[in-house]
C-alpha cells in the first residue's frame, strides 16, 4: 500500500499527485447521467494543473462541445515538476526544466478542428495553444491558488474541479467554499474527519462523488519522486506512479447515487445472518460506554428497525442517503455535537492502557468511540453517528 508514499510526500509537501484520465471519465459521467446540463454554460477551473499534462484540462478540453462549456481555465504553479516539460508553451524561450516551472494559464472558449484532419482531440488543443487562439499568458505571480490572481479566476469561474495537494486539503476547500463554488475535489477519506469538512457533510453543504469508495487508485507522479512502496513503479509509458488507498472525490455537485437508499435488515436479521462474525450469533449490538448509541461495526450490518444513534464508520457516506439518515455528529474529543455521556479522566486513560498493554502510557479514550470488552475498554475506529429520519 501507498500510504508510506503518502506520508512521506505530505511530510516533504511533495504531494504532486497526477489524476488518471479514466478515475476523471468515471466520475464526471455520473453528474451527466444524473443531469446531462450540469456544465452547460458554465465556466471550469483547475487551479492546480500543469495545464497541457493535466488530465483534467485534456479531458474538458476535448470534452469542451459536447458539455457545452462557456471556458475552461487552468493554472500552473511555478513549482510543479512537470511544468512546461511536454510542451513548449512560449516560443520564445526553451523549456524550463523539472523543478522551475513558468507559472501561467489557459483559458479556452472554443474546441474545434483547427488542424483539419477531420478531427477535433489533442492535437487540436495543443495547435490552439501553439498559435494563440485562446488566451496564454504568464501568470504575473507564482500561480499559487492563494494568490490574489488565481482568487479572481475563482471568483470568475462556476466551478472549481482538480486534485489540490493533499497537505493543502482542507486550506483549498476553505478557499473554494469563501466563493460559494460548486466544486469535484479528490482527497484522502481521511479528510471526512477534518473540523473542516465534517460540519459540511453534516449539514449536506459537501458529500462524496460516486465513482470510488473502495480499494486502491493509481496516480503518476513526478520523475523526482522517491518510491517506498511495493505498489509502486513505472508504467508502460515510463511514468512513475503510486497506488493510494482511502482517495475519495468531494464534491456539491449532485448525483444519483446519494439518492439511493441503502437495503437494510431488521436488527434481529443482522444478528442471524450477518457475514460479520462481529454481528452475527450475538444477543444485540455493542452499546458505547461514553455515548448513548449502538455500535454498527459496517455499514452493511446498519439496522433498519433501531430508532436511536447509531455509530457507523466513515465509510458509510460512501452509500448515505440524506433522504434515509440524518448524520448527527461523530465520536471526537471536543464533544462538540453534545452527544458525550461520559468524559475520561486522565487517571481512567492511564489505567485503561496499562490493562490493555501492561505497561504506563495513555490510552485516549476521549477521540472515539468506546467498548467494554472482557473487562478492558476499547477505543473503536472513527465513527460518525447517525439515526433514521
Amino acid at each position: 500500500m501507498a500510504n508510506a508514499d503518502l506520508t512521506k510526500a505530505k511530510k516533504a509537501k511533495n504531494d504532486e499527485f497526477y489524476t488518471q484520465w479514466t478515475d476523471i471519465e468515471r466520475e464526471v459521467n455520473a453528474y451527466l447521467e444524473y443531469n446531462p446540463d450540469v456544465f452547460r454554460g458554465k465556466t471550469i477551473l483547475c487551479p492546480c494543473d500543469d495545464p497541457y499534462e493535466s488530465n483534467f484540462l485534456k479531458f474538458f478540453a476535448l470534452s469542451f462541445n459536447s458539455f457545452g462549456l462557456k471556458k475552461l481555465i487552468a493554472t500552473c504553479y511555478k513549482g510543479s515538476p512537470i511544468a512546461n516539460t511536454q510542451l513548449t508553451l512560449f516560443k520564445d524561450e526553451p523549456k524550463t526544466n523539472k523543478t522551475t516551472g513558468v507559472p501561467h494559464k489557459i483559458e479556452i472558449t472554443e474546441v474545434k478542428d483547427f488542424n483539419k484532419d477531420g478531427a477535433v482531440n489533442l492535437l487540436d488543443v495543443e495547435w490552439l495553444l501553439e498559435n494563440k487562439k485562446n488566451t496564454l499568458v504568464r501568470l504575473e505571480g507564482d500561480g499559487d491558488f492563494r494568490s490574489d490572481e488565481v482568487k479572481n479566476l475563482r471568483d470568475e469561474a462556476d466551478i472549481i474541479i482538480t486534485n489540490p495537494p493533499f497537505s493543502l486539503f482542507r486550506e483549498f476547500l476553505t478557499w473554494i467554499l469563501e466563493a460559494k463554488k460548486q466544486f469535484l475535489i479528490i482527497g484522502n477519506m481521511n479528510a471526512i474527519t477534518y473540523k473542516e469538512v465534517f460540519p459540511l457533510i453534516k449539514e449536506n453543504q459537501a458529500w462524496l462523488g460516486p465513482s470510488i469508495s473502495s480499494g486502491d487508485r493509481k496516480f503518476n507522479v513526478p520523475d523526482n519522486f522517491d518510491l517506498y512502496a511495493s505498489n509502486c513503479g513505472v508504467d508502460e509509458n515510463g511514468k512513475k506512479f503510486i497506488r493510494v488507498k482511502g482517495v475519495r472525490w468531494f464534491t456539491n455537485i449532485d448525483h444519483g447515487r446519494r439518492h439511493q437508499p441503502l437495503p437494510l435488515m431488521t436488527m434481529a436479521d443482522n444478528l442471524k445472518f450477518s457475514k460479520h462474525k462481529e454481528i452475527r450469533g450475538k444477543n444485540n449490538y455493542d452499546n458505547y460506554d461514553n455515548y448513548d448509541a449502538i455500535d454498527v461495526p459496517y455499514t452493511n450490518s446498519t439496522p433498519s428497525d433501531y430508532d436511536g444513534i447509531m455509530g457507523v464508520p466513515i465509510s458509510f457516506l460512501d452509500k448515505y442517503c440524506p433522504e434515509q439518515f440524518e448524520i448527527v455528529g461523530m465520536c471526537e474529543n471536543l464533544d462538540l455535537y453534545g452527544l458525550k455521556t461520559k468524559v475520561y479522566t486522565s487517571a481512567e486513560c492511564q489505567q485503561a492502557y496499562f490493562a490493555k498493554f501492561g505497561k504506563n502510557g495513555t490510552y485516549d479514550l476521549n477521540a472515539s468511540g468506546v467498548l467494554e470488552k472482557n473487562g478492558l475498554l476499547e477505543k473503536v475506529y472513527q465513527r460518525i453517528l447517525i439515526k433514521h429520519i
